[in-house]
């Protein structure tokens, strides 16, 4: 009996510390679209810029909603796009400061986080889905 409610207490917090550091994450990730407001700039245009840097922002809250409500197809997909796209950010990084370990550092700090949220949701769905079974 011990060990259910163990697995419910892991569960829970995997269920929110996976939510939670998908947003943190996201707002990170948004944060550098702030850059396109320049003094002078028509504000439609800057509108627009900034649409058009919260493209990845927008895309990744439509994966958290996915994850949100299934856990392993959101988790799967969060954790394989960042792994798919650590190349296309190191070589993007590394074409503009020429070092390999910035441009590595740069993509861990970008990408490492959505793997990692793609891990707890897997699990999450795993140590809930394993307690639905028992």
């Amino acid at each position: 009996m011990e060990t259910v409610a163990n697995d419910l207490r892991v569960a829970n917090a995997l269920h929110w510390i996976a939510r939670i550091l998908c947003i943190t994450a996201i707002l990170f990730i948004g944060m550098f679209s702030l850059d396109v407001f320049e003094p002078g700039l028509p504000l439609r245009q800057q509108l627009l810029g900034f649409f058009m840097h919260n493209i990845p922002a927008l895309i990744l809250v439509g994966l958290l909603i996915v994850a949100w409500k299934r856990e392993l197809i959101g988790g799967a997909l969060i954790g394989l796009i960042a792994l798919l796209l650590a190349p296309y950010i190191y070589s993007h990084n590394y074409s503009m400061n020429h070092s390999v370990s910035m441009s590595l550092s740069i993509v861990a700090i970008i990408n490492l986080p959505f793997i990692i949220v793609g891990v707890l949701f897997i699990l999450s769905y795993y140590i809930t889905h394993k307690r639905h079974s028992t």
